[in-house]
């Protein structure tokens, strides 16, 4: 697996977690759980350089 495919990835699972973060706050789930979800979610693609 190269290093793009696996930049690649990690940007759309950022993606992904981003939405589900934003879905989760508009219907006032969980605003604690979220923002840990989000932090954690998207900080693989730093990690990864």
């Amino acid at each position: 697996m190269s290093e793009n495919n696996i930049l690649d990835k990690a940007f759309l699972f950022a993606i992904r977690i981003v939405k589900l973060q934003q879905d989760l706050v508009n219907t006032h789930r969980e605003l604690v759980l979220s923002k840990q979800l989000l932090r954690s979610g998207t900080s693989i693609g730093t990690n990864i350089n």
